[in-house]
């Protein structure tokens, strides 16, 4: 549990922090929209669990799931994310090549390991995802969406202060990237979040490329399920976060895997093809893709500066951690 920062105090009453949201999020999604050529979809809060779409994030978190009373043998989940179900509404719905689509994804994610300042059991982002070509599946072409999509965030902050002058735009202009194999070489005695930490704040934003196959120690960097990121054409956007003196991961994003990487992910994890969603990346029936999810409430507790994801977001929070904020002065939503 983090704790609040000595001398906190946020920028904005209860009453403009709402308006304030309300106002990056609709600017945010609009600029972001425009610049990937996305365009919004309705997309499910709950999937059935036969169907393979819901998100595996890591592997192995478990999601919240239901039987629908009027549909016999309805086993469904809470999705943790929108990754695979938006791969395969972009064939269903007829999009073209460099068009995709976005969503306001909302999820429960119940075995989030730790609640603080920047992790909630309530998750809202921007799902996205966009056809691409077989030309396109190399690290040119996702560092060129990396760029577009800090760009958007960029410009995002020097709205907020146009609005709220109070509220300066502190991001760096431009993001820097390295992959996760150059970040051990480069913090070879450090943990994974002590690295993360230590090249963020020295760039002020880094896209840490190459996150789920094992690293030189035998580590990974970090966990991916092995069924929709490709592994070698993935990343983080990470950003420094004055308030809690450490990175704030934005984004996680990358090209998604086609049959190749697919197949040989899986039989790294020990898994062989069992879902309806792997046939038909196996069996090429989905577009080449590349997505990501953009975090709404982090964007916002970045950019208008809040010590806790809390102050941006409703969700259900220990005693420890209301009392605390009670205690700072930090009103909780």
């Amino acid at each position: 549990m983090e704790i609040i920062p000595k001398d906190y105090t946020s920028k904005l009453g209860v009453k403009e922090t709402e308006k304030a949201i309300e106002l990056l999020r609709d600017y945010f999604q609009e600029k972001f929209s425009q610049k990937l050529n996305l365009h919004r979809v309705s997309a499910p809060l709950f999937v059935r669990t036969d169907s393979g779409l819901n998100d595996g994030l890591s592997g192995t978190e478990k999601a919240v799931s239901f039987d629908v009373t009027a549909i016999p043998n309805s086993n469904c989940e809470i999705v943790h994310s929108l990754a695979k179900w938006k791969r395969m509404a972009l064939g269903k719905y007829g999009y073209e090549v460099y068009e995709g689509i976005y969503t306001n994804m909302n999820a429960i994610r119940r075995q989030e390991a730790v609640l603080d300042n920047l992790h909630s059991v309530y998750v809202d982002q921007w799902d996205w995802e966009k056809i691409i070509t077989e030309k396109d599946r190399n690290f040119d072409f996702l560092k060129a969406v990396v760029k577009d999509i800090y760009s958007v965030i960029y410009d995002t902050a020097a709205f907020v202060e146009s609005v709220f002058p109070q509220i300066k735009n502190r991001l760096v202009s431009d993001i820097q990237f390295i992959t996760s194999e150059e970040l051990l070489a480069k913090y070879p005695t450090m943990t994974t979040k002590e690295r993360e930490n230590a090249i963020t704040k020295q760039y002020g934003a880094v896209f840490i490329m190459q996150i789920g196959e094992k690293l030189t120690n035998g580590e990974t960097h970090d966990l991916r399920a092995p069924d929709y990121d490709d592994w070698a054409l993935n990343g983080d956007i990470m950003v420094w976060y004055p308030e809690l003196d450490k990175a704030i991961e934005l984004s996680s994003m990358g090209i998604r895997v086609d049959a190749k990487s697919l197949e040989y992910q899986l039989k790294s994890k020990g898994l062989v093809p069992s879902t309806n969603y792997h046939k038909n990346v196996l069996n090429k029936t989905y577009p080449l893709t590349i997505g990501g999810g953009i975090g709404q409430s982090r964007l916002c507790q970045l950019l208008l500066h809040k010590a806790h994801i809390g102050e941006v977001q409703s969700s259900i929070w220990d005693e420890q951690t209301i009392a605390e904020c009670e205690a700072k002065g930090v009103v909780l939503l």
